[in-house]
């Protein structure tokens, strides 16, 4: 069996505080693309985890492993199963690469060993795995709240051009919070007004109001992001944004001819570039045979 597991941007992202479980309270609109990781998964007596593509552990500290280790202890399942996950999606980047991994690896398994869990009880399962699981598993565009465990769908934005630039370094999201929570004046992004623009199918909004908290703390150590910005708009992209804690940075573009022309130019620079688009349809969600 084989499942998709989607990237993601947040086209607005507010922190409106500290929770008394140590948590950030976000307001937040994220959007699933169609850059996707892929998850093969077969039966087998215990838990395996197998990892190509990416330099990351294949044990117990990997999302993946962890979503499929808690979903076996929860339903009681006696057996286990082998998982070969095939990275695409760049890691330590803002775009949720291994809390989607973990939605795909306890949606797969979920039919694989024949459960039939709903989605209501997988997304709180990913929420004790991660905050950006229980979005991963509902996937499209949608508005999360909490710290990530409310997920309210919002209608689909047009399939849009995104052009992904990720410089040579990563980010540690617990390291971006502990700095932004330095901050005496932080920056608040109009919230209210993306989602008015989202659910009014008003792409000109959306980029007007494209706006990450996060950013600054990020743009104050990281002059790369400054310039990743720069160059996305210069080479036409409408609104540049970076995505969650960073240090990717995304440019929305008319058309998908423009953002592969512009990555091809990017890439002859020190950064890692991906051309990809909104992914809107749910068909992405369903396990793929073969």
């Amino acid at each position: 069996m084989l499942v998709r597991a989607y990237a993601k941007i947040n086209l607005v992202l507010d922190v409106l505080g500290t929770r008394a479980d140590g948590y950030h309270e976000l307001f937040t609109i994220m959007q699933t693309l169609d850059l996707h990781d892929v998850v093969e998964l077969t039966e087998a007596r215990d838990i395996e985890l197998v990892v190509e593509g990416a330099n990351l552990t294949a044990g117990p500290e990997n999302l993946a492993y962890r979503a499929a280790d808690l979903l076996r202890r929860q339903s009681g399942y006696s057996k286990g199963a082998k998982i070969k996950l095939v990275k695409h999606i760049p890691i330590e980047a803002g775009l949720a690469g291994g809390s989607a991994d973990a939605a795909a690896v306890l949606r797969g398994l979920n039919e694989l060993w024949k459960l039939g869990m709903g989605v209501n009880e997988l997304e709180s399962l990913g929420a004790v795995i991660g905050s950006d699981v229980p979005f991963c598993l509902k996937g499209g565009t949608a508005l999360v709240q909490g710290r990530g465990e409310k997920v309210d769908s919002l209608p689909s934005l047009p399939p849009l051009a995104v052009l992904l630039v990720k410089p040579s370094f990563g980010l540690s999201t617990g390291q971006v919070y502990r700095m932004y929570d330095d901050i005496k004046k932080p920056f608040h992004p109009d919230g209210q007004g993306m989602l008015q623009a989202v659910c009014c199918g008003d792409v000109s909004g959306v980029v007007a109001r494209l706006g990450n908290a996060l950013e600054q703390v990020v743009l104050a150590r990281h002059s790369e992001i400054r310039e990743i910005k720069e160059i996305l708009a210069a080479f036409g992209a409408n609104g540049v944004l970076m995505s969650g804690s960073g240090p990717t940075v995304f440019g929305l573009f008319d058309n998908e001819s423009l953002a592969v022309k512009t990555a091809g130019r990017l890439q002859k620079r020190n950064f890692g570039v991906w051309a990809t688009k909104f992914c809107t349809s749910k068909a992405g969600w369903q396990t793929l045979r073969g």
